[in-house]
């Protein structure tokens, strides 16, 4: 007895006009089952004698409706009621889902020229020591899609300033590409209007500086960077899985030596060959880097205490920088 799914290929080979021995080879099948299949011109279900359960009966139904209408198994389960079925939904459900398996997504794999596009995502990973507290770990990510060239920087925090800070730091070490493909974090896309992507003034400004294209992934289209998606995951597994980490300043310099002696130099996946060597010929066709670097700093004002301190980044233990009676600092607590 075959299923459903093997019935709807022998019916699609008979299409492009295979012979039955040909069908038979192809789907490892018996060439007399093939044959009695051609011939029938819809799925059934053959009962075995003595074992009919409660849905037997109305199984041929079920892929009649499913055949004509994308049904749900709610509604084979009430068309079923009306037939006279008493059993219960799930054995319903069940069959439903076998006789049509659940589509998985067509996407349409993306080709990028030398030097045309990088990808950036972020991740987050624990949390890390950093002197007597403990912080948020985060981590910054950029992959060339061309070559699979990756770059990535660890953090303790995500604002604005570590965004684009980790933006050039990835440009010394890589180069300028044409265009950055990120998604709709507030950094960079502040909100869509009429599906347009309104971006942060300060990263549209920060582009600009570096003669760089923002390219923002469609609305849940996160599949559209799945180069550098799959760059975050193979940090995870790969570096930071089972790494013990002592204090925060430990680890980006761990990281550049995990990305020259490991990760850029493996031979990867999908272009079967090291990212270094495709960078190599990448490389020339990327954007110089602006020699002025653009200002990231902010000026936050803030109000000192009666004792002459203002907080600093308030953690578990708020670091208070100490002022003189001008307001200048003089140390730190």
């Amino acid at each position: 007895m075959i299923d459903y799914q093997t019935y709807c290929q022998i019916k699609t080979y008979q299409q492009h006009q295979l012979t039955v021995m040909q069908i038979a080879r192809q789907l490892a099948l018996d060439p007399r089952t093939v044959a009695g299949w051609l011939k029938a011109e819809r799925y059934h279900q053959q009962q075995r004698p003595g074992r009919c359960g409660k849905l037997d009966p109305f199984k041929a139904d079920i892929v009649r409706w499913l055949q004509t209408h994308p049904l749900s198994a709610t509604q084979v389960f009430q068309r079923l009621r009306e037939l006279g079925y008493q059993g219960g939904l799930t054995l319903v459900k069940d069959y439903v889902r076998k006789v049509r398996p659940k589509r998985a997504p067509a996407f349409l794999t993306l080709s990028f020229e030398p030097g045309e596009c990088a990808q950036v995502d972020g991740g987050q990973y624990g949390s890390v020591n950093v002197g007597n507290t403990r912080r948020r770990l985060s981590f910054f990510v950029m992959v060339l899609c061309h070559s699979r060239m990756m770059y990535v920087e660890f953090t303790v925090s995500q604002t604005m300033e570590h965004f684009l800070s980790c933006h050039q730091h990835a440009f010394e070490a890589l180069g300028v590409p044409k265009k950055i493909m990120v998604d709709n974090l507030k950094s960079a896309v502040l909100k869509r209007v009429l599906g347009e992507a309104v971006f942060n003034p300060r990263y549209l400004d920060f582009a600009n500086h570096y003669g760089f294209v923002i390219k923002p992934c469609g609305v849940r289209k996160g599949n559209e960077k799945g180069r550098v998606e799959s760059g975050v995951g193979y940090i995870k597994k790969n570096f930071l899985n089972g790494l013990a980490i002592s204090d925060f300043s430990h680890l980006n310099p761990a990281a550049q030596d995990w990305l020259a002696n490991i990760a850029n130099v493996r031979i990867h996946g999908e272009t079967h060959k090291r990212p270094i060597d495709l960078f190599e010929q990448e490389q020339a066709l990327l954007n110089p880097l602006n020699e002025q670097r653009y200002d990231i700093g902010v000026i936050h004002t803030v109000r000192a205490s009666n004792r002459f301190r203002v907080t600093f980044e308030a953690n578990l233990k708020p670091q208070l920088l100490i002022l003189d009676e001008l307001g200048l600092p003089i140390a730190h607590k």
